[in-house]
């Protein structure tokens, strides 16, 4: 077999190079070793010599390369004596050196390891904390940190802790929980990382470390001051005494310095302490708000820009921004072909996307298919499509059930009255437990393009297209009764709108109406906010600079309005701007462009981990002054 080579050749000069040259050379030394030819120094460990050449283990080791070319005494000798590794691990690290293989497996790794950290072959050693951090589980993960630990392999750390942290709760069931050390559980605790059990039970698995390891209470100091108690309900922190008060009795000391730090932790006035020394709680605690997350450590609340149109054509990415990095990130991508006006919701921090519609050949195909991702395993999974085809629809989640209403279906006619490509007017919920869909009462009004929101168990669906005529009109559709009910209609006309629940209030943003005079687009130009006690609508503020088909999302009582179309009369110009408005000072201010203009996007608030490694970063974008 003929080997590749390369050849530069001009009138005065001609270059040869052969591709296979550097595996000949290795090869060539390997044999020279095999057969004991030219050997120049003899390295001795745990009473095992190996005879190899100066050069190459210099060439591979920064360690031989000092010992060798530096005026150290070791320059000369004939043999060399390591202290502290072991035969077998030198032994694979001088095969590495002459052969560029090593095998790794679990009963050679820390030989390895140790060896290469001595003689500083830095590969070897990201070699053996990559094999590492493939192999851990929940029976080794102890052993893995403390390796970690001792060669400074701080990747390999986080890894192992962010693993640990995953499996908390499972983790706290095993015996390798007690081999941790005091200051390994307090970086456990210390670290920002999704954990998979509320906060109550980290509490809980705090004091059982505690007692098992009779610790001081200094260490029990430190390490409940690592748990969040102020993210623990207060009926669970009063439990938790409780269910360990037969531990408390044999050790006090435990009992005291948790009851002093919970104290300091909790308002004076929603705990007292009785003569028996049992948490109270006073009947003024308010535990009604719908957690969303089963614990908040290592999530943060992101800005998800969700598909939409760019420069580029239609997207499936999703985006996401995180405040505390002000910066925007790649997140995941749709599983399916690129498509548009679908569906999106959040329910119990698991974002869905169902329906829509996508294109072939210029023609327009809607489907029912649904969507799952969960930020914490960074997964999709597909669920249980929806009875009817739509797209342009909303979908808005109540409790553990999405609902999804109007829209525009490819549905021929039906027992129903429905035709094709026009506006349905037919409502369905999707029950998560079950994984189904069923019809639920009809909408009285066909429409599509429309907003929906949720308050308590109360769906609202405003505006949106009627075949050509947009709509005012709003309803509310009480999940517990199962009736629709229409209420006050918005102050204006809207469709391609959204409408966001912020602090027990609707707001309607974005959208456009017909000008009845000259039969032209008009764009809306406020945010207006109804009041359901109320039971009525008021101008919330002027937006400074109007768009239709922008994503729109409220993230910490601030509205983000991403991207968009711009102005009256210009309709395809797009913009990449974010404008923000807080609804506690009612002040406009903006953020940095979104990474490139986009329109027809979908926005939701999401909490994802912080600790993500494919943090690949937009690059930044300045709008033009054009859009100031």
């Amino acid at each position: 077999m003929t080997e590749m080579c390369e050849v530069a050749s001009t009138p005065e000069n001609y270059t040869f190079e052969l591709s296979s040259h550097a595996n000949s050379i290795l090869s060539g030394l390997n044999e020279l070793r095999l057969y004991e030819k030219l050997l120049d120094v003899t390295l001795i460990a745990e009473d095992a010599e190996f005879k190899v050449h100066r050069a190459v283990m210099a060439a591979c080791s920064d360690y031989f390369r000092a010992m060798f070319t530096d005026a150290m005494k070791e320059a000369n000798q004939a043999e060399i004596c390591l202290k502290g590794v072991t035969a077998r691990g030198i032994e694979c690290l001088i095969n590495y050196a002459y052969t560029s293989k090593l095998k790794l497996d679990r009963n050679n790794v820390q030989d390895i390891l140790s060896a290469a950290n001595h003689v500083q072959m830095n590969a070897v050693i990201g070699a053996c904390a990559n094999f590492l951090e493939s192999q851990i589980d929940l029976e080794n993960c102890v052993d893995i940190a403390t390796i970690a630990e001792i060669y400074s392999l701080e990747k390999l750390k986080q890894k192992t802790y962010k693993y640990i942290c995953s499996r908390l709760k499972t983790f706290s069931k095993t015996n390798e929980i007690n081999r941790l050390t005091w200051e390994q559980f307090l970086y456990l605790l210390s670290s920002d990382y999704p954990v998979d059990c509320p906060e109550a039970n980290i509490l809980q698995i705090v004091i059982n470390w505690c007692i098992a390891q009779n610790v001081d209470h200094v260490i029990i100091q430190k390490l409940i001051n690592k748990v969040r108690l102020d993210e623990i309900k207060h009926f669970d922190l009063e439990s938790t005494l409780r269910l360990f008060r037969p531990h408390f009795s044999v050790n006090q000391e435990i009992y005291f310095t948790v009851l002093k730090i919970v104290e300091r932790s909790q308002p004076i006035n929603k705990f007292n302490i009785s003569t028996n020394n049992r948490l109270q709680l006073n009947n003024n605690t308010n535990e009604t708000h719908e957690e969303i997350l089963t614990n908040s450590r290592g999530m943060e609340s992101a800005l998800i820009k969700i598909g939409g149109f760019g420069v580029d054509g239609i997207t499936n990415k999703i985006t996401y921004y995180l405040p505390s990095r002000k910066k925007w990130h790649n997140l995941t991508v749709i599983p399916h072909v690129e498509q548009s006006n679908y569906g999106t919701a959040v329910l119990g921090n698991d974002l869905y996307v169902v329906g829509g519609c996508y294109d072939v050949y210029l023609k327009e195909y809607i489907h029912p298919f649904g969507f799952r991702y969960c930020p914490i395993a960074n997964k999709w999974t597909t669920i249980a499509p929806m009875q009817n085809d739509r797209c342009r629809f909303s979908l808005n989640a109540i409790g553990s059930c999405l609902y999804a209403v109007g829209g525009v279906s490819d549905t021929n006619e039906s027992d129903e009255g429905w035709i094709q490509d026009i506006p349905i007017s037919n409502c369905e919920k999707y029950n998560t437990n079950t994984d189904t869909w069923e019809y639920i009462v009809n909408l009285p009004e066909n429409r599509t393009q429309h907003a929906g929101a949720v308050l308590g168990c109360n769906l609202y669906i405003s505006g949106g297209l009627d075949r050509h005529r947009i709509l005012s009109s709003f309803w509310r559709y009480n999940t517990f009764y199962e009736k629709w009910e229409e209420l006050p209609p918005m102050l204006v006309p809207r469709t391609d709108h959204n409408m966001l629940a912020i602090n027990n209030k609707l707001y309607v943003c974005g959208g456009w109406y017909e000008d009845l005079i000259s039969e032209t687009r008009r764009l809306v130009r406020t945010i207006d906010s109804y009041d359901p006690v109320q039971r009525t609508w008021i101008v919330e503020t002027e937006v400074p600079t109007p768009k239709y088909h922008a994503g729109i999302v409220a993230v910490n009582n601030v509205i983000y309005i991403v991207g968009g179309l711009h102005s009256d009369t210009v309709f395809d110009r797009a913009s990449s701007a974010i404008q923000c408005f807080n609804i506690e000072t009612k002040e406009w201010s903006r953020l940095d462009g979104y990474p490139e203009s986009v329109w027809e996007c979908s926005c939701v608030s999401l909490f994802v981990p912080k600790c993500r490694e494919d943090l690949e970063v937009l690059p930044h974008k300045k709008e033009p002054h054009s859009d100031k």
